[in-house]
């Protein structure tokens, strides 16, 4: 959808004055990116060997497998429930995702996401922080509300020694077939 020109110069000086980031590029489809934000926890279910009933790690992701399970909120989820399951190396190396997050309303978001786990923690990391990685990730679709989405952004996630859990922070942007939903 093509905006008059009166109101686009109206939103850049509204951009100006506040120091917004209003740089959104529309796609090829004509629909309009939009910041994409999720927070939340996970909680290991199993991590071990893939000898489970539906073995899916093969080829050089297979020395072990994690699935996670866990909540959180996000921009357009609300509050959210979510599910990895994906297959790693023993370099730290994981991929081979089959992840979604659901709504409280129940509609389902689909993203994928591979990169490397590191030892460590950065220098603007808390001192609990043991392990972490920041790896991109892209959303695939969905259900719902989020038929049709797509997207990307950057994970900033990290284990603790606080507890057992992973905890995740997503920021990119997602693309809605109907932006009014």
């Amino acid at each position: 959808m093509k905006m008059p020109n009166d109101f686009v110069k109206l939103v850049s000086v509204f951009c100006l004055i506040f120091s917004l980031d209003c740089t959104a590029q529309e796609d090829i489809s004509g629909r309009t990116p939009i910041p994409f934000k999720a927070d939340f926890i996970g909680n290991y279910t199993y991590v071990g060997p893939d000898t489970l009933a539906e073995a899916k790690c093969n080829e050089t992701l297979s020395a072990w497998r994690a699935i996670v399970d866990g909540d959180g909120t996000g921009s357009y989820l609300g509050d959210f429930i979510v599910h990895f399951d994906f297959c790693g190396d023993e370099a730290g190396n994981y991929g081979n995702l089959y992840g979604y997050m659901v709504s409280a309303a129940g509609d389902t978001l689909f993203v994928s996401c591979a990169g490397q786990v590191k030892e460590g923690r950065l220098a603007d990391h808390q001192a609990h922080v043991t392990s972490y990685w920041r790896d991109p990730f892209e959303i695939k679709g969905g259900t719902g509300k989020f038929t049709g989405a797509s997207g990307e952004g950057i994970t900033n996630d990290y284990n603790s020694s606080e507890d057992t859990n992973s905890h995740h922070h997503w920021n990119g942007n997602i693309t809605l077939k109907n932006e009014d939903q």
